[in-house]
């Protein structure tokens, strides 16, 4: 049954990722990028000294958590195992080159992103409890007047909330432990999960906003500090991974060791799908935590969650990708966290290298679980009211006890491809229809200081 299941699914995913798609997620960028005159590579430094030093507005605004909370509840949801087995999986399949398609959707998904949020903030709206919710389905339903494709958005983001939010974490998670304590079950893994994740979701935003500005920079910062390790231990072979992953971006890729090749649209392919499935840009899933963001300017929380994607791709994959081409392991002939585990097992002594895997995978899907689940609850909100939250809760948490003891890994990571795809849809519809209001509110902004 799962055989066929994925079958199906496998299908799917390629027909949803296919060439269209690509092309209108790039190109959706890029488009942003020109009509915002570059703004991501004019702003970037004011952008994380708002994000992660200032960290908020002066003067009271509306809102629900700070930037600096909307900035790791986004961060909780996109730094996952996209940044560990995602990046491997990518390079296995598509070579070196697949890391610089990722820089590409990274560069000018930061344009994407900004855009994002700034329509969430312009859009969102004020809950009868005090709350704010937005993102895509109402900027979608009261910008771009499609309610139509606010209902299929939200639709698509409340179950893509059990693929690449829930279950591909959690069975990320299991696969990691069992490799390296093979005497710990799955199920008590699940369990696990089950009980942490449920501790922080009956809190909402706010426990949530606390939890993530805790856990994030802590484990971004252990993760970035273990990556330089090994890099600098195979410090000679870096000016070669650049040349290599530059040069074969754009050649096709012969078999080598255990590597059976890749032409360069399977670079693209894999290097475009695994860096939207990392750093999320043009999902439209972030932008719903931004709208809960205290800001009295789109502007100023947009240009906060742009450095999102920054710090997601261009820093915590890009350590990822190093790691892995550096250490000579992506011939192998293994993938996903395998993959980056033995890379990381080269420079450090015994079984060092699973640990930092296993640990870093623990924190990264834990974090994207618990930001997930905001997503998910605020776009089943919006389909039937405040009163599925409660039920969507409870369902979710069961979910990522499910998630850690599927055995078909395929079947999870393709059921979370067709997802991210569907979800991305109706979101750059919208991007690219409502690009003049974001154009509007970004002059308006700068115009004025």
């Amino acid at each position: 049954m799962q055989e066929q299941i994925l079958l199906v699914l496998r299908r799917l995913s390629d027909v949803i990722w296919g060439p269209p798609m690509l092309v209108l997620l790039v190109g959706t960028g890029i488009f942003l990028t020109v009509r915002l005159g570059g703004l991501q590579f004019r702003t970037l430094g004011s952008s994380l000294y708002l994000g992660l030093i200032k960290r908020k507005e002066d003067g009271a605004a509306q809102g629900d958590i700070s930037h600096f909370q909307a900035l790791m509840t986004a961060l909780a949801a996109t730094v996952g195992t996209g940044n560990i087995a995602g990046v491997a999986t990518a390079i296995a399949a598509g070579g070196p080159g697949a890391l610089f398609w990722m820089w590409v959707t990274g560069f000018f998904g930061m344009a994407t992103k900004y855009s994002e949020a700034v329509l969430a903030v312009r859009y969102r709206v004020t809950n009868s409890d005090g709350t704010m919710s937005g993102g895509p389905m109402y900027y979608l339903d009261k910008g771009l007047k499609a309610k139509w494709l606010a209902v299929l958005f939200a639709l698509f983001a409340s179950i893509s909330a059990f693929g690449i939010g829930n279950v591909v974490q959690s069975n990320s998670v299991a696969e990691a432990i069992s490799t390296v304590f093979p005497l710990i079950p799955n199920w008590l893994v699940g369990a696990l999960l089950f009980v942490a994740t449920s501790m922080v979701l009956l809190g909402g935003i706010k426990s949530i906003g606390r939890t993530a500005s805790v856990i994030v920079p802590i484990m971004i910062v252990f993760y970035m500090i273990a990556s330089l390790f090994v890099v600098f231990r195979h410090i000679d072979r870096v000016p070669e991974v650049f040349i290599l992953v530059i040069s074969k971006a754009f050649t096709p890729m012969a078999a080598v060791g255990g590597f059976s090749g890749a032409m360069v649209a399977q670079a693209m392919r894999w290097g475009i799908a695994r860096g939207v499935f990392s750093n999320e840009s043009g999902l439209g899933s972030a932008p719903i935590a931004a709208a809960a963001a205290q800001t009295k300017d789109p502007v100023t929380q947009a240009l906060v969650s742009m450095t999102q994607t920054f710090i997601d791709t261009i820093v915590v994959c890009s350590l990822t990708g190093f790691v892995i081409l550096s250490s000579g392991t992506w011939t192998s002939g293994v993938t996903g966290a395998a993959l980056t585990s033995n890379s990381f097992s080269t420079a450090l002594p015994g079984t060092w290298g699973g640990v930092v895997v296993a640990v870093s995978l623990v924190f990264f899907a834990y974090s994207t679980i618990i930001g997930w689940s905001y997503y998910g609850e605020k776009s089943l909100q919006y389909l039937l009211g405040a009163r599925s939250v409660y039920f969507y809760r409870i369902f979710f948490c069961a979910a990522v006890f499910v998630g850690a003891v599927i055995t078909k890994v395929d079947l999870v990571w393709t059921f979370a491809d067709v997802m991210n795809g569907l979800m991305a849809i109706p979101n750059l519809i919208g991007l690219i229809g409502l690009s003049g209001v974001v154009v509007f509110e970004t002059k308006k902004h700068f115009n004025r200081d």
